[in-house]
């Protein structure tokens, strides 16, 4: 069984450097071109899918839309989630990465940034950018919508929709893509992997890049690969 992981392209605010996490951006002129690459990429490697997920997140479900429709396979059911949207960074969200390292240092932000269980500063649930006034999150319990969120927050809230929806999907021996943010499949190879608390912080995972994961009855890694 194969299952397809594919990060969003490029987004505007990749490009400035910014901390986007849940903020709702568009992918740039390069994360388009890289999207459609993808596409294209995997129906020249004779990749069909029956049924693709995604998040709530305008880059995420662009970059899906662009691959599937340079496959030919634009008709593919999906399935959106905020389970799948990017990790919340909170109060960095919106900062330039730089400016962020030069006011609270290098190693301050970069175990921030990386680490497995260290949270970053929360964003006011009143702030006009928390997503508790976003309607996409309306039908959630408050305290269930976040206001920061380190990888070990985001493996538990990703966790079950793969154990309810996506591997379902694929025991069930539908072929199944995955579009969604850098943290949200970070937790997900985190799970499926086996990968440990401290050497989950040195894999990345490449914007707008087909990663194909070979797995057993049992969904075990036999292999990954990108195309």
């Amino acid at each position: 069984m194969e299952l397809v992981f594919i990060r969003h392209g490029l987004s505007e605010w990749n490009a400035l450097n910014l901390f986007t996490g849940w903020r709702d951006v568009n992918l740039s002129e390069k994360g388009i071109e890289e999207a459609k690459e993808a596409g294209r990429k995997l129906k020249a490697a004779g990749f069909e899918f029956d049924i693709a997920f995604t998040s709530v997140l305008t880059r995420a479900i662009k970059t899906c839309n662009l691959v599937l429709e340079e496959s030919n396979q634009l008709w593919v059911p999906q399935i959106k989630t905020w389970r799948l949207n990017e990790r919340h960074y909170g109060g960095l969200q919106g900062l330039n990465k730089a400016e962020a390292a030069a006011e609270h240092g290098d190693e301050q932000v970069h175990i921030w940034r990386r680490s497995y269980d260290v949270l970053p500063p929360a964003l006011d649930p009143k702030d006009p950018n928390s997503a508790h006034n976003d309607r996409r999150y309306a039908h959630l319990p408050a305290d269930v919508v976040p206001d920061n969120e380190n990888l070990k927050v985001t493996l538990e809230r990703v966790l079950p929709f793969w154990e309810d929806q996506i591997a379902p999907a694929i025991l069930s021996g539908k072929r199944v893509l995955v579009a969604a943010h850098g943290n949200s499949l970070r937790a997900l190879a985190k799970h499926i992997e086996g990968i440990s608390d401290a050497d989950i912080m040195d894999l990345e995972i490449p914007t707008g890049q087909p990663l194909v994961y070979t797995l057993d009855d049992n969904l075990k890694v036999i292999s990954k690969r990108y195309l």
